[in-house]
């Protein structure tokens, strides 16, 4: 019985970090100093200023 609830619990792990990780589109994102977000593109872009 025990060896059965390890097993279930070293399948169940990796499981739970995959679905924790599937909204790639919603992870914080940080740019380099002198550029930023931009979500058009998705991708940072340098500051245009002036």
């Amino acid at each position: 019985m025990k060896r059965l609830v390890l097993a279930l619990a070293l399948i169940a792990s990796p499981m739970s970090a995959w679905a924790q990780c599937s909204s790639h589109d919603r992870q914080a994102m940080s740019c380099t100093e002198g550029t930023t977000w931009d979500q058009d593109r998705n991708a940072c872009v340098p500051i245009v200023t002036g």
